[in-house]
Protein backbone atom coordinates (compact mmCIF):
# COMPACT_ATOMS: atom_id res chain seq x y z
CA UNK A 1 0.00 0.00 0.00
CA UNK A 2 1.65 3.14 -0.92
CA UNK A 3 0.44 6.73 -0.61
CA UNK A 4 2.18 9.52 -2.24
CA UNK A 5 2.54 13.31 -1.71
CA UNK A 6 3.92 15.35 0.24
CA UNK A 7 2.95 16.03 4.00
CA UNK A 8 2.68 19.14 5.94
CA UNK A 9 2.81 19.18 10.19
CA UNK A 10 -0.94 19.40 11.95
CA UNK A 11 -1.60 20.64 15.17
CA UNK A 12 -2.78 17.36 17.33
CA UNK A 13 -5.22 19.54 18.95
CA UNK A 14 -6.90 19.87 15.83
CA UNK A 15 -6.45 16.55 14.61
CA UNK A 16 -8.06 15.51 18.04
CA UNK A 17 -10.62 17.73 17.26
CA UNK A 18 -11.24 16.97 13.76
CA UNK A 19 -11.54 13.12 14.21
CA UNK A 20 -12.59 12.92 17.60
CA UNK A 21 -15.46 10.40 16.31
CA UNK A 22 -12.52 8.02 15.42
CA UNK A 23 -10.40 8.06 18.80
CA UNK A 24 -10.99 5.72 21.25
CA UNK A 25 -12.14 6.86 25.11
CA UNK A 26 -8.47 8.22 26.31
CA UNK A 27 -6.99 8.11 22.95
CA UNK A 28 -4.13 10.96 22.20
CA UNK A 29 -3.51 12.28 19.19
CA UNK A 30 0.21 12.81 19.50
CA UNK A 31 1.43 13.49 15.78
CA UNK A 32 -0.96 14.83 13.16
CA UNK A 33 0.52 15.18 9.38
CA UNK A 34 -1.18 16.67 6.15
CA UNK A 35 -1.16 14.97 2.70
CA UNK A 36 -2.46 17.10 0.36
CA UNK A 37 -6.63 15.62 1.14
CA UNK A 38 -5.46 12.29 3.32
CA UNK A 39 -4.02 13.02 6.93
CA UNK A 40 -2.06 10.66 9.25
CA UNK A 41 -2.27 10.78 13.21
CA UNK A 42 0.28 9.00 15.59
CA UNK A 43 -1.82 8.18 18.79
CA UNK A 44 -0.80 6.68 21.91
CA UNK A 45 -2.44 3.47 20.63
CA UNK A 46 -1.93 3.08 16.48
CA UNK A 47 -1.41 4.44 13.73
CA UNK A 48 -4.44 6.16 11.77
CA UNK A 49 -4.55 6.62 8.25
CA UNK A 50 -7.48 9.41 6.51
CA UNK A 51 -7.71 8.43 2.62
CA UNK A 52 -10.37 10.45 0.99
CA UNK A 53 -11.32 9.47 -2.57
CA UNK A 54 -12.96 10.57 -5.30
CA UNK A 55 -13.23 14.00 -6.88
CA UNK A 56 -15.18 15.30 -4.10
CA UNK A 57 -13.20 13.62 -0.59
CA UNK A 58 -16.66 12.64 0.42
CA UNK A 59 -15.99 9.16 0.85
CA UNK A 60 -13.17 8.18 3.30
CA UNK A 61 -11.27 4.98 4.18
CA UNK A 62 -10.15 5.22 7.61
CA UNK A 63 -7.15 2.94 7.96
CA UNK A 64 -6.35 2.00 11.67
CA UNK A 65 -2.81 0.24 12.14
CA UNK A 66 -1.77 -1.24 15.42
CA UNK A 67 1.57 -0.40 16.55
CA UNK A 68 2.48 -4.25 17.06
CA UNK A 69 1.15 -4.68 13.58
CA UNK A 70 4.13 -2.70 12.61
CA UNK A 71 7.29 -5.06 11.64
CA UNK A 72 9.64 -2.89 10.94
CA UNK A 73 9.85 1.18 9.49
CA UNK A 74 12.92 3.06 7.78
CA UNK A 75 13.01 7.08 7.01
CA UNK A 76 14.65 8.88 4.41
CA UNK A 77 15.81 12.11 5.17
CA UNK A 78 15.95 15.01 2.46
CA UNK A 79 19.00 15.56 0.43
CA UNK A 80 20.50 18.28 -1.50
CA UNK A 81 18.41 17.93 -4.74
CA UNK A 82 15.58 15.47 -3.09
CA UNK A 83 14.28 18.14 -0.74
CA UNK A 84 11.35 15.57 0.35
CA UNK A 85 11.84 13.33 3.31
CA UNK A 86 10.42 9.51 3.22
CA UNK A 87 8.74 7.25 5.82
CA UNK A 88 8.23 3.80 4.89
CA UNK A 89 6.39 1.57 7.58
CA UNK A 90 6.26 -2.49 6.94
CA UNK A 91 2.83 -4.27 8.30
CA UNK A 92 2.89 -7.81 9.43
CA UNK A 93 0.91 -10.10 6.73
CA UNK A 94 1.93 -7.02 3.91
CA UNK A 95 5.10 -7.37 1.57
CA UNK A 96 4.73 -3.59 0.10
CA UNK A 97 5.45 -0.89 2.57
CA UNK A 98 2.95 1.80 3.77
CA UNK A 99 5.17 4.67 2.16
CA UNK A 100 4.19 8.56 3.03
CA UNK A 101 6.76 11.64 1.81
CA UNK A 102 7.06 14.44 3.50
CA UNK A 103 8.22 18.06 3.13
CA UNK A 104 11.74 19.67 4.14
CA UNK A 105 9.69 21.37 6.78
CA UNK A 106 8.47 17.84 8.58
CA UNK A 107 11.08 16.53 11.05
CA UNK A 108 11.23 13.38 9.96
CA UNK A 109 13.24 12.26 12.70
CA UNK A 110 10.33 13.54 15.46
CA UNK A 111 8.74 11.22 13.32
CA UNK A 112 10.63 8.26 13.36
CA UNK A 113 10.92 9.00 17.55
CA UNK A 114 7.49 8.41 17.83
CA UNK A 115 7.71 4.94 15.68
CA UNK A 116 10.26 4.04 17.61
CA UNK A 117 8.45 4.85 21.38
CA UNK A 118 4.69 2.80 20.39
CA UNK A 119 6.89 -0.15 18.02
CA UNK A 120 9.72 -0.55 20.66
CA UNK A 121 7.12 -1.70 23.35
Amino acid sequence: MALFGNASTVDPGKATQDFARLLGQGEQVQAAYQLVRDVIMFTDRRLILVDKQGITGKKVEYHSVPYRSITHFAVETAGTFDLDAELKIWISGTQMPITKTFTKGVDIYEVQAILTQYVAR
